[in-house]
This record gives structure tokens, sequence and C-alpha cells, in this order.
């Protein structure tokens, strides 16, 4: 897979931000078929730096109702990679 298939985007919530800066770990959506190994390389070409570990969770879609009509939300995977050392991926920093 190509590394822009893989990682779909970054996950800019409060947890995350939190994790960032005080552990160095980042958050990740990926795609849902791709496992650790693909993930660290895409890492790895995109941004640059040496990934440490790869940690993935696969988030369940929510039960969803408008008046009457349920509906579920999509079933999607999350990627928290740690980097090696003291390195930073800086196109994140801002956020």
């Amino acid at each position: 897979m190509d590394a822009r298939v893989v990682i779909k985007r970054f996950l800019a919530t409060e947890k995350s931000t939190v994790t960032k800066e005080s552990q160095g770990k980042y958050a990740f959506v990926v795609d849902s078929g791709a496992n650790k190994h693909q993930i660290k390389t895409a890492i790895e070409q995109l941004f640059k730096v040496d990934v440490a570990s790869v940690r993935t969770i696969t988030v369940p879609g929510k039960l969803k109702r408008l008046g009457r009509y349920e509906g579920k939300t999509p079933t999607w995977k999350k990627a928290i990679i740690k980097l090696k050392g003291d390195a930073q991926i800086t196109e994140f920093e801002n956020l």
C-alpha cells in the first residue's frame, strides 16, 4: 500500500494532544486493513522519523438515532506511534 493510503489523517483530540506533549506519542487514523509494519514504514516515509513502536486500536462504530431512525457510525482504526529518542514530527507541533 501507498503511505498516503495507509495514513488517513492526524487525530487531533484533547487526549491525543496531551499524550503528544507529555509522552511524545502521536495518534493517527489509519486504513482498517493496514498492519503495524505497514503503518511503521508509512510514518517513516512520510515524516522522515524513526518509529520505536506502533499500537493499534480498532474503534467500533456507535449506534446513533435521529428520531425513529437508527443508524451506525463506521468502525475505524487508530494507531498510536512512539518515536525513538526525542524525535518530533514538526508538522503537528502547533496543534
